[in-house]
């Protein structure tokens, strides 16, 4: 992914509209901004591919088919073979698309039958569908986008990949397997949560030089968490002392479950809490010290062993290796008028999905099985759409909630961000009791400074993502959770 993108991530809709202010208010003729995408497009594909010579160009019935007739014009004036397949009769086309076909058509070239130019493509251009995509694909479109990425040749997506949708990066029947990405005038949420980071490739945006009053006034449908490391971890007084940073209670392993809790325990404090306890199930309260004797360790027979633990106390994570059996269900149930911030993730989670209550000082951390649980429905009806899902968490239980997976979705009842670091090797068990003991450890730290909960959730998800990338320098396979907790220190010091 290309490292110069925009913080912003917008909806179709409200690219739409900048389109409509560039052009109404601020006199950007829609054909120009259409020929600087061919053009832009056109230049990623020959610093992408320098050597390609011969290119197949898919358009469809709109402006994104318009973008890839004004780059094959312009490839043909740069003296390569271009072939140029009109998933739709060109007669359709109207407006500035319609335009871009007959400059085209001038250029005295016929149109290609798609498994002739596909064959013969060094680079294919997706120009199909563009983010007006409002159903699934079906019928000659979706052929055609199989034929595409069956293709040997790698495969440049304007504006993005035909069949994902672009607001909540589900795919639409469909969807077109690119290699490049390059988005035009504003960052597509979609093409970054979901489905979207599989199917982009490498991913680059062009703003085609529109001004920048014309973002004015529309807040983005989110933001990329982009933390300002310096300030979120001001340096320490040198008078510091571990009362300074907080103390972390972390509720959970239950019979046979000590690694989840130790996993949380640890990320706390490396990240620097204070104080990190474990209220753990006395079967294994003595073993964890012996691997980490910095974290205190207290079996826990009843709720009422609690009381001590709960009273020095500045954060509660619940939830790691809980378990939802007896046990498990008494000590979450204590916790009902605990009055400090949470943390709750794991069985913490499916326990509040049987018994559902609110409120505003906690952080849930669900995957998209356990958000599911949450809102009794299936994980597909989250995935299909992950921001909307993560806002009806906090609607349904308040807070803030973390929402995990490819481009992870921080909610709370006043906006969204996306967290986009992190890598396929932290597909394996223990990664999210690291995230709430790293939640956790802020949150006890009050950190970033003067940040809210949604903040410290945010910047968490940031420095857990950006620890597991670090780790995966010597391959994303066979990573492990406990790989990331020596990395931790290099982030948050970095």
């Amino acid at each position: 992914m290309s490292a110069d993108l925009s913080e912003a991530l917008y909806t179709a809709a409200q690219v739409r509209e900048l389109d409509r202010r560039a052009i109404e208010d601020h006199g950007i003729p829609g054909y120009t901004l259409m020929c600087r995408a061919g053009a832009a497009a056109f230049d990623r594909l020959r610093r992408q591919w320098p050597g390609a010579r011969t290119l197949a160009v898919c358009c469809g019935p709109g402006n994104n088919g318009g973008d890839g007739y004004v780059l094959a014009r312009l490839a043909l004036e740069a003296g390569l073979s271009v072939r140029v397949v009109a998933a739709t009769d060109p007669a359709r086309l109207r407006g500035e698309a319609e335009r871009a076909w007959r400059d085209w058509q001038a250029c005295g070239q016929p149109l290609s039958a798609p498994d002739e130019a596909l064959a013969a493509a060094d680079v294919i251009v997706d120009g199909l569908l563009g983010t007006g995509l409002t159903r699934a694909v079906e019928g000659d479109m979706a052929r055609l986008i199989r034929s595409i990425n069956r293709a040997a040749g790698p495969i440049l997506a304007l504006d993005i990949p035909s069949g994902l949708n672009a607001d909540t990066g589900a795919v639409m029947g469909c969807v077109v397997e690119a290699d490049v990405t390059l988005s035009f005038i504003g960052l597509k949420l979609g093409l970054m949560t979901g489905a979207g980071p599989a199917c982009r490739g490498e991913l680059f945006m062009d703003g085609l030089g529109v001004p920048a009053p014309v973002f004015d006034d529309l807040p983005p449908a989110a933001r990329r968490v982009r933390p300002d490391l310096s300030r979120a971890f001001p340096p320490r007084s040198r008078d510091a002392h571990k009362g300074h940073f907080g103390h972390v209670l972390v509720i959970g392993g239950g019979q046979g479950m000590p690694g989840a809790v130790r996993l949380a325990g640890e990320a706390a404090a490396r990240v620097g809490a204070g104080l990190v306890t474990l209220a753990t199930h006395p079967d294994h309260a003595a073993l964890i010290p012996l691997a980490r004797p910095e974290l205190m360790c207290h079996g826990i027979q009843r709720p009422g062993d609690l009381e001590v633990l709960l009273a020095r106390a500045d954060v509660v994570a619940v939830g790691p290796g809980l378990g939802t059996g007896d046990w498990g269900r008494r000590l979450w149930a204590r916790l009902g008028d605990w009055d400090g911030p949470m943390v709750v993730d794991a069985d913490g989670l499916n326990l509040l999905a049987a018994a559902p209550r609110c409120r505003e000082d906690w952080i849930l951390t669900p995957h998209p099985g356990e958000a599911a649980r949450l809102l009794g429905c299936d994980t597909a009806t989250i995935q299909a759409d992950r921001p909307g899902a993560a806002a009806a968490i906090v609607r349904r239980h308040g807070g803030v909630c973390v929402l995990k997976g490819v481009g992870s979705l921080i909610r709370d009842a006043s906006g969204l961000h996306l967290c986009d670091t992190g890598n396929p090797g932290m597909a394996s068990g223990g990664m999210g009791d690291v995230l709430t003991g790293i939640i956790a450890g802020l949150l006890a730290q009050h950190l970033p400074a003067g940040g809210s909960l949604a903040e410290s959730a945010a910047l968490g998800c940031w420095v857990h993502g950006a620890a597991a990338d670090r780790a995966a320098r010597v391959g994303e396979r066979g990573l492990l959770a406990s790989d990331l907790l020596c990395h931790l220190r290099e982030v948050i010091n970095s």
